[in-house]
């Protein structure tokens, strides 16, 4: 599988997530770019997750997928919203909040540093995922349509 540089203007892989995009802060979802994408894509999908949740599933922040396959990245702040204008056609899942859009990091204080995995995958085909999807619902939906991917990863700590 090709491998998709993914990053952000906001934190550098492995470093802090600033506070304006957590849920202590604004709770923006931070301004993401990412380069590598194969010219046969179709679209694209983003999962955030963290691994270092105290549950057996990492806490899921955002979900976010038919995002166009020639998209160089995301804006920062995108709306809470099922459906965004920027990039055209984008469509937003469940987060683990049950809420649609992204969700800051906000973990338990005194829990130590987490880590925050930023996942793009490039498709090979269009998914037929309605609004609201949860990541298990991506997952199942982009199952043996995978040609790249990348990771990106941020740490926060409260």
């Amino acid at each position: 599988m090709a491998t998709l540089t993914v990053q952000s203007a906001a934190f550098a892989a492995n470093e802090m997530i600033p506070r304006k995009h957590s849920g202590e802060g604004k709770d923006a979802s931070p301004a993401l770019s990412w380069s590598g994408v194969p010219n046969d894509a179709k679209e694209l999908a983003l999962i955030v997750d963290d691994p270092d949740a105290p549950r057996a599933e990492p806490w899921v922040h955002w979900v976010i997928y038919k995002i166009p396959a020639d998209a160089t990245g995301l804006p920062e702040g995108m709306p809470p919203a099922e459906r965004v204008a920027m990039p055209a056609g984008v469509l937003q899942g469940t987060n683990s909040w049950n809420q649609i859009g992204y969700g800051g990091p906000m973990p338990p204080p005194g829990h130590g540093l987490h880590h925050y995995h930023f996942k793009l995958y490039a498709l090979d085909a269009p998914l037929n995922l309605k609004p609201g999807a949860t990541k298990e619902q991506l997952l199942q939906a982009m199952d043996g349509h995978m040609l790249a991917q990348g990771e990106l990863i941020g740490t926060y700590q409260r």
